[in-house]
């Protein structure tokens, strides 16, 4: 299949429904996936090309699997092949179902961006990583010959053409409101028949609907590899989405729960601040009030800081600098941590860790999210995006100090000035587990304004070899992309954040890790 510009693609065929006897709540309840039309059971989704690969991933047992991709590398196959099949695989074994299964699918960019970073002999490491924990996930899961993504049939409606805009992405998001899988499904077939960036910007109206990490950062990866796998994937890939939602839906259904504020007070903003009336300003604030909206953002409700940043928009405030303030009350999350609690603790998070699924690094994963759906998406969607990522990174305080995380006595401490030395007293301080004494050489390392590179180079190794409970590869580029659109005024925090959270997974070493360096013959 011939390659499409960046916003157009054909959809690979994605899945089907259920048997419509059982109704979708119940077969999805009896880990059937999602509705299969009569006479689609026996159909499943395939890649083209790469089907051989995917196949080879999703039914291998690591052990086995990962010295065959090392063949595969040596003989010439690329990384960015192997990450796409992997991706596919995943998607075909969970569909966005499984938990570590989509905290998976969501490494999977991360770990082939840290690869670029790293000497050429170095860089399957991260990959092979991942790729290890996916196929780890599939074969305990049953899933390597069992699927959960069927085939499904677009929609046979072609009202959209004289429909407004926004109408398509209410109607999936109303299929998804009323748990109809069967229509939600069909709807975003159908969507998918058409430009991808169309059904990547109606999706974010469900995507908006709640607060929760998973959510957004499985939105985002999903569009974000589209760049390794190609456009022809989209609607697989895409769909995760749409069951996430879906699954999402049906839980607050069943169990009770209310749904969030944000889906009232999102297109209230929008109306009272006619947002949507004027393109977005370019008022370029000064670091002040960056400063300020971001302490709004930390300490204020989630209300609060929803208002205060659809009044920046209306003021004519730079998106940027506004996701920049939002990035740093996320930031601040981190640095405000006081360490997991005793009682929440276990043997890859003990007491007073802050790796893993902790406060700040969730909501820092977030914000980055949210940020870049803003830059990628439609003229909507880049305003409410923000509005949802402020409101997303508030109201968390009463989960950390008022007074950020402890280490300016140890930055007074901290003499040294030569750039080996510094780098020696941080891999020093993460081998000791000691978060404290990391962010004072750190933050002197920031202070001292010395090149960024080579204490990039030494997180980056422990990001790639510790297991970092799901989020190491994500939190590491997390907080490289945040320190790279920062201003200087604020990057540093992004770097501290960074060593703190290093520190704190240290010793916990990825599984297939050594076996696949020394395969690789590489220390």
């Amino acid at each position: 299949m011939s390659r499409k510009p960046r916003r157009e693609f054909l959809a690979d065929v994605g899945r089907g429904m259920l048997v419509a006897s059982l109704g979708s709540a119940t077969a999805f309840d009896l880990g059937l996936s999602s509705p299969l039309q009569a006479g689609e059971s026996d159909k499943r989704v395939t890649f083209g090309p790469l089907e051989a690969l995917v196949s080879l991933v999703q039914e291998t047992h690591p052990d086995k699997l990962q010295p065959l991709l090392i063949e595969k590398l040596k003989a010439g196959e690329s990384l960015k092949t192997l990450v796409s099949a992997a991706a596919l695989a995943n998607v075909r074994a969970f569909a966005g179902q499984d938990y570590i299964g989509y905290h998976t699918f969501m490494a999977l960019v991360p770990a082939y961006q840290m690869a670029t970073e790293l000497p050429t002999q170095k860089q399957a490491l991260p990959v092979l990583k991942v790729l290890y924990r996916n196929s780890s996930r599939i074969q305990a899961q049953g899933a390597g010959t069992q699927d959960a993504l069927h085939p499904v049939v677009a929609a046979t409606s072609t009202a959209s053409s004289s429909a407004r805009n926004d109408d398509v992405g209410k109607r999936l998001r109303d299929a998804i409101h009323a748990v109809d899988w069967d229509a939600a499904e069909n709807r975003f077939a159908t969507l998918a028949e058409g430009p991808v960036g169309e059904a990547f910007h109606h999706l974010q109206y469900a995507v908006q609907d709640e607060v929760d990490v998973h959510r957004v950062v499985l939105s985002w990866r999903a569009w974000a590899m589209l760049d390794l796998t190609g456009q022809e994937h989209a609607h697989s890939l895409l769909r995760q989405s749409v069951r996430y939602c879906l699954n999402s839906e049906s839980y607050l259904q069943e169990k009770n729960r209310p749904r969030s504020a944000i889906r009232e007070l999102l297109p209230r903003l929008l109306d009272e601040h006619k947002l949507l009336a004027n393109p977005p300003g370019n008022r370029r604030p000064d670091d002040a009030w960056v400063e300020e909206l971001a302490t709004v953002i930390f300490a204020g409700t989630r209300e609060q800081a929803a208002e205060a940043v659809a009044a920046g928009m209306a003021e004519g405030f730079q998106l940027e600098a506004i996701g920049e303030a939002i990035s740093l009350a996320a930031n601040k999350l981190v640095l405000h941590d006081p360490g997991r609690l005793e009682q929440h603790s276990n043997a890859q998070k003990p007491p007073g860790c802050v790796h893993g699924d902790s406060v700040g690094v969730h909501a820092s994963d977030a914000a980055n999210a949210w940020r870049s759906i803003s830059r990628v998406s439609n003229a909507r969607n880049r305003i409410a995006s923000l509005i949802v990522g402020a409101f997303h990174t508030a109201g968390q305080s009463d989960r950390v100090t008022r007074e950020p995380y402890s280490y300016a006595s140890l930055l007074e401490e901290t003499r040294e000035t030569d750039s080996k030395r510094l780098l020696i007293l941080v891999e020093e301080a993460i081998n000791a587990n000691d978060q404290a004494r990391a962010c004072a050489v750190v933050q002197r390392f920031g202070n001292l304004q010395l090149p960024d590179r080579p204490l990039f180079d030494l997180l980056l190794k422990y990001a790639i070899s510790q297991d970092g409970a799901l989020h190491a590869e994500k939190y590491y580029r997390t907080a490289s992309e945040e320190y790279a659109s920062s201003r200087p005024a604020f990057r540093w925090r992004q770097m501290v954040a960074l060593a703190r959270v290093t520190a704190s997974e240290f010793g916990y070493p990825a599984p297939g890790f050594t076996d696949a360096c020394e395969r690789l013959g590489v220390v």
